[in-house]
């Protein structure tokens, strides 16, 4: 469980993967969050999964050590048609929790429906939407936009976690997702008829709360 008392923290959050691992980190203090770093390891040329896998285990434990974080989110319960995919990404997923259990950093896992429940309201949005709601949360200017949007699902999963610990928009704590936040704005099914209106539902809230 998080502890309520310590206001600050620094989340890194891991978008595991066999060819591309994306990873970001955010802080945040009480309500307030912001963006420290985010980027995308590339081991697609190192020759052999375990290869590519020890690699990324190394990455992480000097991205701990650098920057320190407090917690680690992690998307986990992915699903692929092929068996082969889903087993490499367990394994990709793995290594990133067992870099996280060697510097004793607490490993907080969300399910891919629910980051992007989170982020844009719609468990079916795209990595696009998602990208670009995250963009407007955070003032990133469009030059440090990264091209591959392994980044953003790593912030995405940070900023879901950030959630987790109070709603920003709102001020209200125990608003955690969503739903629980549409409810308290009167902002109805019929409303929200699509990721496009709850994007902009969303973003229309964000202003208004920074007036």
């Amino acid at each position: 469980m998080i502890d309520r008392l310590v206001h600050h923290h620094r989340i890194l959050g891991i978008d595991p993967g066999t060819l591309y691992m994306g990873w970001a980190i955010i802080d945040s203090e009480g309500q307030k969050v912001s963006l420290v770093n985010f980027d995308v390891l590339d081991v697609h040329k190192l020759e052999g999964q375990y290869a590519r896998l020890q690699q990324e285990f190394f990455f992480l434990q000097q991205l701990i050590d650098e920057y320190k974080p407090t917690e680690l989110a992690i998307e986990t319960q992915f699903v692929d048609k092929n068996p082969q995919t889903m087993i490499k990404i367990v394994h990709a997923q793995g290594v990133a929790i067992a870099a996280a259990l060697s510097r004793d950093l607490p490993i907080n896992e969300y399910s891919p429906m629910k980051i992007k429940m989170a982020i844009t309201g719609n468990g079916h949005s795209t990595k696009q939407q998602v990208a670009a709601m995250l963009q407007r949360f955070l003032h990133i200017p469009d030059e440090r936009m990264p091209r591959k949007l392994d980044a953003t699902d790593a912030l995405a999963i940070s900023y879901c976690h950030f959630l987790q610990l109070g709603l920003p928009v709102t001020g209200e704590s125990s608003a955690k997702d969503w739903t629980t936040f549409a409810k308290r704005k009167g902002l109805t099914d019929k409303q929200l008829t699509g990721p496009n209106a709850q994007l902009m539902a969303a973003l229309a809230t964000v202003k208004k709360a920074k007036k």
